[in-house]
């Protein structure tokens, strides 16, 4: 999928049609929201995953911090040490909430704060038993984010944020 505005604003209403039901029009952007952050993180170190995994492989063991080695090596200010990405993720769908999880889980920790912030552990949990999980990280994942950030805060601005009021 594309990056320009008209097609994540029909992504963003395609993700509330499958919510519908299962949660209130207020609640879409608990789903969304940080979905769409991870997906983001996602597409900015799928190029230096493979680095990152390789530094800290070699370096867990020595007992140190390397949060300076592994965020040289991802090139930002966050990184995640898991072999897990979108598509790693869909090639398992009977463990996919466990699996994000772990993915979750192996961001730096400045980054894992966000996900604990929006309490979506919890959402997780929730798509999960309404078989919803694996649908939303299929959708999300045809999603390309690799597009600049004013155009994920005006999405948000304008599509998201005022489903919350609905």
């Amino acid at each position: 999928m594309g990056a320009n505005f008209n097609e994540l604003s029909s992504f963003v209403w395609s993700v509330a049609v499958l919510l519908r039901g299962d949660y209130k029009q207020s609640d879409y952007g608990k789903v969304i929201l940080p979905f769409t952050l991870l997906r983001r993180m996602d597409c900015v170190l799928e190029k230096t995953k493979p680095a990152v995994l390789q530094e800290y492989e070699s370096r867990k063991n020595l007992g140190i911090d390397l949060t300076t080695f592994l965020t040289r090596k991802a090139g930002q200010s966050f990184y995640n040490t898991s072999p897990f990405d979108f598509p790693r993720l869909l090639g398992d769908p009977a463990h996919i909430k466990a699996n994000l999880t772990a993915y979750i889980n192996a961001f730096r920790d400045n980054s894992r704060d966000i996900f604990e912030r929006y309490g979506f552990f919890k959402q997780l949990e929730k798509l999960d038993d309404n078989n919803l999980l694996f649908l939303i990280v299929q959708k999300f994942f045809a999603l390309s984010l690799k597009q600049s950030q004013s155009n994920l805060r005006y999405l948000f601005k304008v599509k998201v944020l005022p489903l919350r009021g609905r």
